[in-house]
């Protein structure tokens, strides 16, 4: 009941829920199964990933937030599904935008979409609890809960309707509940161009006694 009260935090209209892959989280992200395991492991926010789903599977330590969790896992799933097809109808028109040595074509980014968002379904189906419903810039975890956080396709992407103060309010918070490492991608607008107040936040994240590094990755679409 009340997750029902709960879900009307955010309009399932306005999500976007189109989830990657466990393997394009390991080239995103430039990361080894290695250097997981062992580690627990906080996607935030994960959207329609299939990175705990699969992660878990394999044996390692994952937990998923996000604000679309409020809402119920079939409606989710329904909307995941018109989502895809929506955006590989607007990627056909588009497609010269885009890089294909990850995809190929739009058939084979509709199949890393669909298997994305089918593994997310049958695991959040399973195992619920690994699913918090969050809002940021607030977590409900413990300070230091985590080893390494990840951080896809949210801070930064959203430099048009997400202030510079709400960026920094995030960050924050995902260095609270984090005791190692936080990893992002991308460090671009909807543009493709580099967020603008990217260097000021290197900036301030070094004042505060952390070590900051940009790194080239394999995947890029």
């Amino acid at each position: 009941m009340s997750k029902m009260k709960q879900s009307t935090k955010l309009d399932l209209e306005r999500i976007v829920f189109i989830g990657r892959t466990f393997e394009e989280y390991l080239d995103m992200f430039l990361l080894s199964e290695e250097e997981l395991r062992g580690k627990k492991i906080l996607d935030c926010p994960a959207g329609a990933c299939s990175f705990t789903a699969i992660g878990n599977k394999s044996g390692f330590d994952v937990t998923a937030c996000d604000i679309a969790y409020y809402h119920f896992s079939e409606d989710l799933k329904n909307k995941g599904l018109q989502d895809i097809e929506h955006a590989m109808k607007h990627m056909e028109e588009a497609k010269n935008n885009y890089k294909w040595d990850y995809f190929k074509d739009i058939e084979g980014l509709r199949k890393f979409r669909l298997t994305a968002l089918q593994d997310f379904d049958n695991d959040m189906k399973k195992s619920s609890e690994r699913y918090i419903p969050v809002t940021l810039p607030t977590l409900p975890f413990k300070n230091d809960e985590f080893e390494i956080l990840l951080s896809a396709h949210f801070l930064f992407m959203y430099a048009d309707r997400l202030d510079y103060q709400f960026h920094l309010e995030t960050l924050n918070e995902l260095l609270r509940v984090t005791k190692e490492e936080v990893r992002i991608f991308p460090l671009v607008d909807l543009e493709g161009k580099r967020y603008k107040h990217l260097d000021k936040i290197i900036s301030y994240l070094a004042d505060n006694n952390c070590t900051v590094e940009e790194v080239k990755v394999p995947y890029e679409f």
